[in-house]
């Protein structure tokens, strides 16, 4: 079930975004997402309008939106592969006629996972905090 993200949901999806990012990016030492723990769960989520899917009590993964941008995207390591990540972006997409996001290149899961959702990748740039490159793309509605 997809649902509104509340207050209270905070805790696991930072606990989520943490351990998803170890894992999709390990090109990134660990240590540069523990440090930024703390601001995901008091200032990024908070400000977002986030969407989780909870499966028998218990949260799988989330997406967060910032106008339209796709600001996050993430998904429990052990519930990867089990398609939340396309129901996320699909109920992101039924929210907005059009979405940016920005990924790492190396990150080849996730690329692959927009470009099967739809988003083309429109610009390359690096990361000024981590120097490693990332893709700017884009999704929009089509026939609307």
């Amino acid at each position: 079930m997809i649902r509104a993200a509340s207050q209270d949901d905070t805790k696991q999806l930072a606990d989520i975004w943490l351990a998803a990012s170890i894992k999709a990016h390990d090109f990134v030492e660990p240590a540069f997402w523990q440090a930024r723990l703390e601001d995901m769960r008091t200032l990024y989520i908070p400000a977002s309008e986030c969407f989780l899917e909870e499966h028998q009590g218990r949260v799988s993964g989330f997406c967060c939106l910032v106008d339209d941008c796709l600001a996050a995207l993430f998904v429990a390591p052990d519930r990867q592969g089990q398609g939340i990540g396309s129901r996320l972006l699909d109920e992101a997409k039924r929210r907005r006629k059009s979405l940016q996001l920005t990924v790492y290149k190396a990150n080849h899961a996730s690329v692959g996972l927009y470009q099967k959702q739809g988003f083309r990748i429109t610009a390359e740039q690096v990361d000024e905090h981590t120097g490693h490159a990332e893709l700017c793309m884009r999704y929009d509605t089509q026939g609307e």
